[in-house]
């Protein structure tokens, strides 16, 4: 068995197409999403399907929640990333899981967006041993599912393994925004018998050609996007580094 895990596309369907075709060069016919697959970057309503043709099983993000739901948001980018979208896209992001569990190689693995709690609390890399042994709580978010040993969460665009006392937690980074590098990654599970293994993948793509679809399609907060896209350092490091030169 082997299943490809990734998250956060965000939109950028040059980022989604690359590792896509990465996954189908390695012969992986299984990919599970988890979660915003809209908003920030320009081709929300192209993700969503090419998610739904592709992925055969999408978790919700905070993004998918709050989106669909965001006509007449206060923040004009909102709006905008909001219109994009068709209303079939919106129902469909709407009516997803929040959390979603599967066996490999006989470990319990469990799925969600950001944490067991919402889809709105953010686990960093650099947390708490509190915070990490709640990525495995039993919650009214995650259902009464097995209690896992493998938890696989996006969110903060951040690749990590940390395996303490037999429970492993993953966050597989982000497709189309990631920012710990510049370059997409996703999660590959596999199993053989009882064996488990797991890796990270990152996988180039052409940032500047996304970016000029952002420019063409006049999305807000383009030059924002383009720095996070360009650099890996999310825009509101850029702002506090500004402003202690």
């Amino acid at each position: 068995m082997r299943i490809a895990v990734l998250s956060d596309v965000h939109g950028n369907l040059t980022a989604f197409d690359a590792v896509l075709a990465d996954i189908d060069a390695r012969g992986i016919t299984t990919i599970l999403n988890l979660g915003d697959v809209a908003g920030k970057g320009p081709r929300g309503s192209a993700a969503v399907a090419r998610t739904r043709e592709r992925c055969a099983l999408t978790v919700r993000g905070n993004w998918d929640d709050f989106l669909p739901v965001s006509a007449e948001h206060d923040d004009p980018a909102i709006r905008w990333w909001h219109d994009e979208l068709t209303v079939d896209d919106r129902t469909w992001l709407s009516a997803l899981p929040l959390s979603h569990d599967l066996v490999v190689a006989g470990r319990n693995v469990r799925l969600f967006h950001a944490s067991a709690t919402s889809v709105y609390t953010r686990v960093h890399f650099h947390h708490s041993a509190d915070e990490f042994a709640a990525m495995f709580a039993t919650t009214e978010l995650t259902g009464d599912g097995p209690e896992p040993t493998v938890v696989l969460y996006g969110d903060v665009h951040d690749a990590y393994v940390e395996t303490d006392r037999g429970r492993t937690l993953v966050n597989v980074g982000s497709v189309g925004n990631p920012l710990d590098e510049t370059t997409a990654s996703y999660v590959i599970l596999e199993g053989v018998g009882q064996t488990f293994s797991l890796q990270i993948v990152r996988v180039p793509y052409d940032v500047e050609a996304e970016i000029a679809v952002a420019e063409a399609a006049g999305m807000p907060e383009l030059e924002a996007w383009a720095i996070e896209l360009r650099t890996a350092i999310y825009r509101g490091m850029h702002a506090e580094l500004a402003s202690s030169d």
